[in-house]
């Protein structure tokens, strides 16, 4: 199950989806690093599910940034 669905992140602002990318990106480096640490995760899905989610804000805000360049 998706952490975010792409309808909703077109729906989001630039900047709220910046902050969710930082607020994501926070998460996966504690993830991560409990992992390095010897440690267990409830959820180990959770790692790629962050990654796939962040990769999809990133290439939607980046589509968007090329569309509104175009129009300029």
């Amino acid at each position: 199950m998706p952490l975010m669905r792409k309808d909703d992140i077109r729906a989001m602002s630039s900047e709220d989806r910046r902050k969710k990318v930082v607020e994501m990106r926070t998460e996966l480096v504690r993830l991560k690093t409990m992992v390095k640490a010897g440690g267990s995760i409830d959820n180990p899905s959770r790692i790629r599910e962050l990654r796939k989610t962040i990769a999809q804000i990133l290439t939607i805000d980046n589509e968007e940034g090329q569309a509104e360049g175009k129009k300029k």
